[in-house]
């Protein structure tokens, strides 16, 4: 086994390496290609990381595997492509290190099947989530539209689940952009105030509902000012406040007290969680934020801390504790204030959904629409969606079924699901342009893989999705 080391390497703004350390040179060699030692199909990611970065984009947590002289199996190789400000443009500073492997891991045909059914089992239940997200949320639209009243005297709890739904979609999208290696999305407004509610109301059963069945009683107690706006991603940053939350009530199973406040200092804000629970030895406390390391045996996986570092120095933050044996800790998590001439714009990513939408937005009967999807929950909550809009829709549950109705009727538009049996989507809208070339096709997915040939399918939405989603595909499409 390699023993773990940072790995550094520069290049320059046109890309091109110019400095690797010693332990750059151990791991991927010295030779004239930085990256000869990369399994195929790494070459090219690397590279387009690199010129993302030359571009001025951060690209992080990029996971390559390294194939080494007499192992069997590859090196998992985490790399950091960072822009670095220079006379020429944007040079490159990259940082990495290899993933230690745990000590149960056994290098044989068998585990790495298992893995390999796991990956695959993943991606399945990412499809199939997203379909059940895809329901939910559109469900939620139609109450709003059939029932206003009601769903204005139940808005906090409809508000509540909307939000969790759109977190869950947003974790599966992670989720799936990281074995896509795609790069994090553009930062927007978040409102850490409204942040921090929302974590309380998501945490609420975890502190006071389950302590109460136990027969204990965990009091939170939230001091937070109206603060000034930071940049971010708000998903990302609730699950870290989440994390946190749910870590304090765990370090508290005979009660105690759990503390979130905020203030700003200067161009920081800073948010603390406090707990009185068992606290933390200065040995677990300097190994508190490293991978893999857990103080809960089984129930942990020691990714938790880690990957919220990671979350929080995306957003150039700084987290840190201090933590007392049988006193309780206190993590404090501090982020740069958005200065109020910064060019990225966009709507607040704490942003209240109305509670009624307007039709006359979308012209009445100004498109025939054709919703083609093997999940009837996901079909129906689209077509009432867009004859609630005034639209023409037919459905259909398969991709035949599909090809028989436009040999009857005329569409301008289909929305198609990709992940059907007998047919996908992409299948279905290939003998669909063959026949009706003018026919707008787009394409509704909850799968990892968006690629598409452009001159059949105009668009590719992933689920789950707003109305207002739809909406705009037919309005540019048609």
């Amino acid at each position: 086994m390699i023993e773990p080391e940072l790995l550094v390497a520069t290049a320059d703004a046109h890309g091109q390496i110019n400095f690797r350390n010693r332990a750059w040179k151990g791991v991927l060699g010295a030779s004239d290609d930085p990256w000869t030692h990369l399994q195929e199909g790494d070459h090219e990611t690397a590279a387009r990381n690199i010129q993302e970065a030359v571009g001025g984009t951060l690209v992080t947590h990029a996971l390559f595997l390294v194939d080494r002289p007499g192992r069997d199996e590859p090196l998992p190789l985490l790399l950091h492509f960072v822009p670095v400000a220079s006379e020429q443009g944007h040079a490159v500073a990259i940082t990495g290190e290899l993933l230690v492997e745990p000590t149960t891991w056994t290098e044989s045909h068998t585990e790495r099947h298992r893995m390999e059914t796991l990956g695959r089992m993943t991606m399945g239940m990412a499809h199939d989530f997203n379909n059940l997200l895809s329901g939910i949320l559109g469900h939620l639209e139609l109450w709003r539209h059939e029932d206003p009243e009601g769903a204005e005297r139940a808005f906090m709890h409809v508000s509540t689940i909307e939000q969790a739904a759109s977190d869950g979609a947003e974790l599966i999208n992670k989720v799936q952009k990281y074995i896509r290696q795609e790069s994090r999305n553009t930062f927007g407004i978040v409102d850490m105030r409204a942040l921090l509610m929302d974590c309380m109301t998501f945490t609420r059963p975890y502190w006071y509902n389950e302590p109460r069945r136990r027969g204990i009683a965990i009091s939170f107690g939230m001091r937070v000012p109206e603060l000034p706006p930071i940049h971010g991603a708000a998903s990302e940053l609730r699950d870290v406040f989440v994390n946190l939350i749910l870590n304090a009530v765990h370090a508290m199973p005979e009660g105690g007290e759990l503390s979130v406040w905020g203030e700003c200092v200067g161009q920081q804000i800073c948010v603390h969680v406090q707990d009185s629970g068992t606290g933390m030895t200065e040995e677990v406390r300097a190994r508190i934020f490293e991978p893999l390391y857990s103080t809960k045996g089984e129930r942990g996986t020691g990714m938790g801390l880690s990957i919220a570092t990671g979350i929080v120095r995306e957003h150039d933050g700084a987290i840190s504790v201090e933590s007392t044996p049988g006193k309780g800790s206190i993590f404090t998590l501090s982020f740069p204030v958005a200065l109020a001439d910064s060019p990225e714009s966009g709507p607040g990513i704490h942003a209240t959904p109305a509670l009624v939408h307007d039709a006359s937005a979308a012209a009445k009967g100004a498109a025939s629409i054709l919703v083609v999807d093997d999940e009837a929950m996901v079909r129906n909550v689209v077509s009432k969606l867009l004859g609630l809009r005034g639209y023409e829709v037919r459905t259909a549950s398969s991709g035949h079924e599909g090809l028989r109705i436009l040999g009857k009727h005329a569409v301008d538009l289909i929305f198609t699901d990709q992940g059907m049996p007998e047919m996908s989507g992409r299948d279905f809208a290939q003998r669909v342009h063959t026949k009706w070339p003018n026919i707008q096709i787009v394409l509704l997915t909850g799968d990892t893989d968006l690629s598409v040939d452009q001159l059949v399918i105009k668009r590719v939405l992933t689920k789950p999705f707003k109305i207002d989603d739809l909406i705009e595909a037919i309005s540019d499409l048609v």
